[in-house]
C-alpha cells in the first residue's frame, strides 16, 4: 500500500466513524408551554361542537399546533395565549415551565404526560368561558420518543431512564430522561425551552445518548 492509499484509508474510516457518530445522536425538539384540551373542556371554552384550527404539523405523527390560545390563570397571576395542541385527549393536560409556577401561584412538579393523578388543576379561560381543571397541571419530564427499530439500534427499552449529552460552549449532561417507544413515534428528544435555554440547544441540535 502507497501512502495515498493510506492516506485514502484514513480518510475512509474517519468519515465511516463519524457517520456512525451521527447515527447514534437524537434530534431534539424544544417545547414551550402548551395546553392539550378535553372535549368537555373545548367545548366550555370555545362552545359546543368547537373544531380546533390546525396550523401546523409537529414532529409527533398526528399531533399538530392550533390557532387556538387560552389564558391560565393562578392564585398570583396569568399567562396570555397559551397554545392549544391537538387533537383532543381524554383529559386535558397543561403544561408549563417551571418559572411559570412563581407567576401563576400553582405549585407543580415534572411529570410524564398523562400521569396527572395528584397533579394539582388550574383555571383555563377562553372567549366562551372558562374551566377550573381538578388536575393536569405539569412541568413535562424530559423524554425521547423512539420506534421498537430505533430503540435496538440505541439499546435502550420503553420506560428506561437515560442520560443525554449536549455538546457546545453550554453543553453538559441532563439525567433522567425517560424513553418512550411505540410503533408511531417520531425519533426526538423533547426538552422544554428552559431546559433548552440553559444548554444552547434548539431545534436543529442533537444529542447523545448516556446510559
Amino acid at each position: 500500500m502507497d501512502k495515498y492509499e493510506a492516506v485514502m484509508k484514513l480518510f475512509l474510516e474517519a468519515v465511516k466513524a463519524e457517520s456512525q457518530k451521527e447515527e447514534q445522536r437524537v434530534p431534539v425538539g424544544v417545547s414551550n408551554r402548551h395546553v392539550h384540551l378535553s372535549r368537555e373542556d373545548l367545548d366550555a371554552l370555545f362552545g359546543k361542537g368547537y373544531e380546533l384550527t390546525r396550523m401546523k404539523d409537529l414532529s409527533q405523527p398526528g399531533q399538530y399546533a392550533c390557532k387556538e390560545t387560552v389564558t391560565l390563570c393562578g392564585p398570583k397571576g396569568a399567562i396570555e395565549k397559551v397554545r392549544i395542541l391537538g387533537p383532543v385527549r381524554g383529559q386535558t393536560q397543561v403544561e408549563i415551565l417551571a418559572a411559570d409556577c412563581f407567576k401563576l401561584g400553582a405549585k407543580t412538579e415534572p411529570k410524564m404526560s398523562g400521569e396527572l393523578s395528584g397533579t394539582p388543576g388550574i383555571t383555563l379561560t377562553g372567549p366562551r368561558g372558562s374551566v377550573q381543571t381538578a388536575e393536569g397541571l405539569i412541568i413535562a419530564q424530559r423524554h425521547i420518543h423512539m420506534t421498537p427499530a430505533d430503540a435496538e439500534r440505541f439499546g435502550v427499552c420503553d420506560g428506561q431512564s437515560v442520560s443525554i449529552q449536549a455538546d457546545g460552549i453550554r453543553g453538559g449532561v441532563f439525567g433522567h430522561v425517560a424513553i418512550r417507544v411505540t410503533e408511531t413515534s417520531g425519533l426526538e428528544c423533547h426538552i422544554d425551552t428552559e431546559e433548552a435555554n440553559a444548554m444552547g440547544l434548539d431545534c436543529s441540535s442533537t444529542v447523545a445518548i448516556v446510559k
